[in-house]
């Protein structure tokens, strides 16, 4: 933000020009990429063949947003100003591109699309063409970290951009079909989270076009004092641009801007020793869709209405009337007045573009990986407990992480570039640690009973996680490092959000100018084993297996059985760029396995056979593998192969641990998979495999499939059977108990189905034992209770 602030005059008769020229230009530019893939300058008539073969794109945002830029371009040139914006109607790409290759920033990124003739007919021929680039703003976007095409998530990462980047101004143009949305409209209550003194401001500027695809869009149809009252409530104060002729509503935009930037100015200024919470300003845009394009087609009105939002002449290869149309549309913005013959435009037009990385394509904040620091980690060995025998000390794994969250909380304090969020949750999931270090951001109104309520608190809680997920991700793209904590049952809500990320970090590997960014960390707790006191609802551990379906070069999942392998995984994971990684951890008392020197092999592996589990010797295979993955069910094998080595001592059985979930896939489908010796080295090609899985018991199947010894592959798991219950009752219901485990060794080892009849009979008798235990003392069985790994 600039350091002082001087009321600006309304532009000059010269400059409103130079501005309307430039606003013309992105206009034709924007139009240009539509429809033409040759004769860029019309320096002939316009003919079927210059049209591309396939209309696609979206008209009827983009001279609004063409407008917003060109405005921008001047308040940031004037006040130099580091300046991002977030672009979220829709499919606004043709607005953003035609702006981005008008400063020379697209040029920059893209040699091959040059400033010129050559370069424009370039730009127009690659714009939604196979092999060529997006219609909504996109990664490939210079100046983009927002993707245009699922509306509701720009306000949340206009405010994530903005958090600890104090002399930053983040512009946000929310569509009025956006603005319908569940996340945006929770997303106007980020103010009460933007602290003035180490945040940056964000201006929203609400664009009210009037429609949707086919519909009128709810807030444009709002009487002004019912929506101003709407936007008061939200804690703005709105200006407002309105009208359809240019020169009036380039006025208008003008002077909203500079009073919007003086009061951002003035409310920082007096930050430090405000009392109350500020009403930040923000602009209500009304102008109308499609301004500037055909007012009639066929007879039909068109600018104004929802004909003009995608493309509104689409028979212009084949119907002669809409040729000249088009060309009437493209010829009504002047062209020979903005560029020369050589395609450049000329230099009014260019008057209002700042330099440099100033300007909104080229500024470094919408890439942030070269603004990243490294993370400081201190050495595991501060935080890890001592583990001298598997299986007798237990520990809350969460709280054990959460000294170490503290830790990096502690030592990014000066340079602030950590938060962790999460929907209200810290202290349940076991993470209060923090809270020693900093408070919770709040900039709302106190009660002497709250408590960790910071004005510059650096957890940040809200009971939306659209919301966590949304700054979080504005953070992180933005440069900076943080973590989500979640029940993992609702973080399915955020099931469409975590996809188009990681669709974004997909394609942004893909292109060599976007450096790596911090990965998206979940810690998923409060797992659907330990929600026995919540019942039903509250179970469900599927955010896996929907986040595995997703692009394998980005996409990690990790279940770690104890409290120093969720540390080894954790540091990895907040060392780790352009992942999305989704760690599953519990929050309750749980056995210590591994030492930490001990977890750190075993996390490397990422899978790995526990010898001291097992009873299998080195001069013969095994007769059973037990398999586990999560805290819950590794306890449950372990639990197993004591059963086993009590009433079966003569059957060999090797206990296998997974903790990096894609270890199973092969190595051809997943980074991290292995090859099918190592697969079969560690599974054996051809003994039975039970398979207890934290989660829904198919995807394991859906994992190895094409591997050897698949089919002696069984796995149990989550079946969707719950309810308020003991916690192993919850095992019980789902048959990943130990004694349904044993039985399913006795079922499938050739030869213990007759030979071991008594022991199988037992198992299921102590199952029908439990059931009637705790429907009699509200209790787990004792030997379940008080179990631990003999020695």
């Amino acid at each position: 933000m600039p350091k002082a602030a001087t009321s600006k005059a309304a532009p000059s008769k010269v400059r409103l020009s130079a501005l309307d020229a430039h606003w013309r230009a992105a206009n034709y530019l924007a139009v240009g990429q539509i429809y033409l893939k040759s004769n860029p300058l019309l320096t002939e008539p316009l003919r079927p063949e210059h049209i591309k073969p396939r209309l696609l794109g979206h008209w009827g945002t983009s001279p609004g947003l063409n407008l917003v830029h060109t405005h921008l371009n001047r308040v940031i040139k004037e006040r130099d100003l580091a300046a991002l914006c977030i672009w979220g109607p829709g499919h606004g790409g043709p607005a953003v591109l035609a702006n981005s290759w008008l400063e020379g920033a697209y040029t920059e990124t893209y040699p091959d699309v040059s400033r010129d003739a050559a370069g424009m007919e370039h730009l127009f021929r690659q714009f939604s063409f196979p092999g060529g680039v997006p219609s909504h703003v996109a990664p490939e976007t210079p100046g983009s970290i927002h993707e245009g095409g699922e509306l509701g998530y720009s306000l949340a990462h206009a405010y994530g951009a903005a958090f600890d980047n104090p002399h930053l101004l983040v512009a946000c143009v929310i569509g009025d079909g956006e603005a319908e949305t569940g996340p945006l409209a929770g997303s106007w209550h980020s103010n009460k989270f933007l602290d003035p003194v180490h945040d940056g401001a964000v201006l929203p500027i609400l664009h009210l076009n009037g429609y949707k695809i086919a519909n009128p869009t709810v807030l444009s149809r709002l009487p002004k004092a019912e929506l101003d009252a709407l936007l008061r409530g939200y804690g703005h104060e709105a200006l407002y641009v309105e009208g359809d002729e240019p020169r009036q509503v380039h006025r208008a935009m003008a002077r909203a801007l500079d009073t919007c930037l003086d009061r951002i100015v003035q409310i920082k200024a007096k930050a430090a020793t405000a009392k109350e919470r500020p009403r930040w300003p923000m602009i209500v845009l009304r102008t109308p869709k499609g301004w500037t394009g055909p007012k009639t087609v066929d007879g039909d009105p068109v600018e104004g209405t929802w004909r003009s939002h995608q493309v509104p002449l689409s028979g212009v290869r084949e119907n002669p009337e809409h040729l000249r149309q088009l060309e009437d549309w493209l010829r009504s913005y002047r062209p020979q007045e903005l560029f020369d013959a050589g395609g450049r435009p000329f230099p009014d037009v260019l008057d209002c573009v700042p330099d440099g990385d100033r300007r909104l394509g080229a500024t470094p904040h919408a890439n942030g990986g070269l603004l990243t620091r490294t993370l400081p980690i201190r050495p595991l060995e501060d935080f890890a407990v001592a583990v001298d025998k598997p299986g007798t000390t237990l520990h809350e794994p969460t709280r054990v992480l959460g000294g170490l969250l503290a830790a990096v909380m502690a030592d990014t304090a000066g340079r602030r570039d950590f938060r962790v969020v999460g929907p209200d949750e810290t202290e349940s999931n076991r993470l209060q640690a923090l809270l020693s270090v900093t408070g919770k951001a709040w900039q709302a109104g106190t009660l002497p009973t709250d408590e960790h309520l910071a004005r510059d608190g650096r957890v940040m809680e809200v009971l939306s996680e659209h919301l966590c997920q949304g700054w979080l991700e504005g953070y992180l793209l933005t440069g900076r490092h943080g973590l989500f904590s979640s029940y993992e049952a609702f973080v399915h809500i955020v099931d469409s959000m975590v996809n188009q990320h990681i669709k974004w970090l997909r394609t942004a590997r893909q292109l060599a100018w976007r450096a790596p960014i911090p990965s998206l960390n979940y810690l998923l707790t409060s797992h659907v084993w330990r929600q026995d006191h919540n019942g039903f609802s509250h179970q469900d551990p599927g955010f896996v297996d929907h986040v595995l379906n997703k692009s394998p070069e980005v996409v990690r999942v990790y279940l770690p059985p104890d409290a120093n392998t969720l540390l080894s995984v954790a540091e990895h994971a907040l060392h780790s760029k352009d992942y999305v990684n989704v760690i599953v951890a519990g929050k309750q008392p749980c056995f210590d396995w591994l030492s930490l020197e001990e977890a750190r092999a075993h996390c490397a592996r990422g899978a790995g056979i526990w010898e001291w589990a097992g009873n299998e010797t080195t001069d013969r295979e095994p007769d059973v593998v037990l398999a586990c993955a999560g805290d819950v069910p590794t306890q449950e094998v372990l639990a197993a192969a004591a059963l086993l080595r009590e009433h079966l001592p003569e059957l060999a059985v090797r206990v296998v641990n997974v903790v990096d979930i894609a270890r199973l896939m092969p190595r051809e489908e997943h980074p991290h998979g292995m090859a099918d010796f190592a697969y079969d080295a560690l599974f054996t090609a051809d003994k039975p495999v039970i398979f207890a899985y934290h989660g829904y018991p198919w995807l394991i199947h859906r994992l190895a499939y094409r591997r050897t010894g698949h089919a002696q592959l069984h796995v149990r798991g989550y079946k969707e059977s719950g309810t308020t219950t003991t916690p192993f009752d919850m095992v019980v219901r789902n048959d990943l108990d130990r004694y349904r485990l044993v039985m399913d060794v006795i079922d499938r080892v050739p030869g213990l189905a007759v030979r071991a009849a008594g022991v199988r009979q037992a198992m299921a008798d102590t199952r029908t034992r439990h059931h009637a235990w705790i429907r009699e003392h509200g209790t787990d069985l004792p030997e379940v209770a008080s179990w631990s790994w003999p020695h």
